[in-house]
């Protein structure tokens, strides 16, 4: 039996977020979903189950000054929102989540953002 795409890209992001929890020392987890038009980040504690911060291409602020969601400079400027909330909600490290995608474009961006807000991973 042949596994879809579908069933592929979810047992990725289980066995990444598994070997995270491993290795995370009670960390909370920078999460990121990317959308076709979109990209979305959440610093999520997975002990207590909620989320500290989030940020998305979708904001207000955002929204008006992108050109679109889904490019690379989108996902910087919401790698840098997304640290700035954390940091204001008193989260400096975190474990990188970055699902079942590839670190590579949009989500290297955001990252990359991240890491030079001030948030450590």
């Amino acid at each position: 039996m042949m596994s879809s795409t579908r069933d592929k890209e979810t047992r990725r992001r289980l066995r990444l977020r598994y070997q995270l929890r491993k290795k995370s020392g009670g960390r909370p987890r920078l999460s990121v979903f990317r959308s076709g038009k979109h990209i979305y980040a959440q610093v999520i504690d997975d002990a207590a189950g909620r989320t500290l911060a989030a940020a998305s291409s979708l904001d207000a602020g955002l929204r008006t000054e992108l050109r679109t969601g889904a490019d690379r400079e989108a996902a910087a400027a919401v790698g840098k929102l997304v640290a700035e909330r954390a940091k204001a909600a008193g989260v400096t490290q975190v474990v990188f989540d970055r699902g079942a995608y590839i670190y590579h474009g949009r989500v290297k961006a955001l990252a990359e953002a991240a890491r030079e807000s001030g948030l450590d991973f």
